[in-house]
């Protein structure tokens, strides 16, 4: 690993079965659900667009068809819009992906976890750092990008970086969970460095409350890394144990995320989603505000 890295290369996981929202992810992707009138999967992807990620890389699985299509043209629906002169729609469509930004599609064979899931993109990366997004994780731009922030301290540091948030002890089998010894990790504009991680531990075996989210940012060195890790649970290759020896290589960042986390992986945490976008829609905030307000009075 030589000179100064720059990554633009960012790998989106998208082969899970999405088992926690059957029957809706029966033939629909659960990176396809919508939160108001985006899929979760577009969210994620313009985290990373506007992170300065220009090619994306999507590990896919059968049947997940839909997320390529979601992000190809459609001419048949760009001459209707046309021909119909709805020309907003028509940007909306066409603009899903800006011009500069490159999408490329690779399969995860079997479903093994997320470690081989980034593994299967390696052939995609050439020796390049990179990002992993997953969009189950779903974080508010509002007012910071995530990814952004990790980028800029990637670039300053040229050394891994992971997202983490506060989590409850009793949610810590839930979460990778990183050790940051005697340092302080509660401030969100610095980067702590981790001394230890573990794959979701008994709640008293936890070495903190700060759980690892959908954000990284790794040197090349991680593929190493996942060839050498062994299949954990379930027989799927963990992420957080090729970064349990990635630290034994070399140091490893955490950042604690600057905004809001929706675990769109669980129905609630889609709940919660759903309403806060909702909230902020410039077409619907207040109509859908009058909405919550007439079933609140209900409760």
């Amino acid at each position: 690993m030589t000179g100064i890295m720059k990554p633009r290369k960012a790998i989106f996981p998208v082969a899970g079965l999405g088992t926690r929202f059957l029957p809706a992810t029966k033939a629909n992707p659960k990176e396809m659900l919508p939160i108001v009138d985006k899929p979760l999967i577009q969210y994620a992807v313009e985290e990373a667009i506007s992170a300065g990620f220009t090619d994306l890389i999507f590990v896919t699985s059968s049947s997940k068809r839909a997320i390529e299509d979601h992000f190809d043209k459609n001419f048949e629906l760009e001459c209707r819009l046309i021909e119909t002169q709805k020309h907003e729609l028509l940007s909306i469509v066409q603009n899903i992906l800006p011009k500069g930004v490159n999408c490329a599609y690779i399969r995860q064979p079997e479903t093994l976890g997320l470690g081989h899931a980034v593994l299967c993109a390696r052939p995609l990366i050439n020796g390049e750092a990179f990002a992993v997004l997953l969009a189950d994780d779903l974080i508010s731009t509002a007012s910071s990008n995530c990814l952004g922030n990790m980028l800029t301290v990637f670039n300053q540091t040229q050394t891994s970086i992971l997202a983490v948030e506060h989590i409850k002890r009793e949610d810590s089998q839930k979460y990778g969970v990183i050790d940051t010894g005697t340092q302080d990790a509660t401030a969100t504009s610095n980067p702590v460095k981790i001394t230890a991680i573990v794959e979701k531990p008994l709640p008293q075996d936890a070495p903190s409350s700060f759980g690892v989210v959908g954000r990284y940012i790794f040197t090349p060195d991680i593929f190493s890394c996942l060839e050498k890790t062994a299949q954990g649970a379930g027989g799927e290759i963990q992420l957080t144990d090729a970064i349990a020896l990635l630290l034994k290589k070399q140091c490893v960042n955490a950042m604690i995320i600057p905004s809001k986390r929706y675990d769109c992986g669980s129905k609630l945490g889609y709940l919660e989603a759903t309403i806060a976008f909702g909230l902020a829609h410039p077409e619907l905030n207040s109509d859908f505000a009058a909405l919550l307000k007439h079933y609140v009075s209900q409760l």
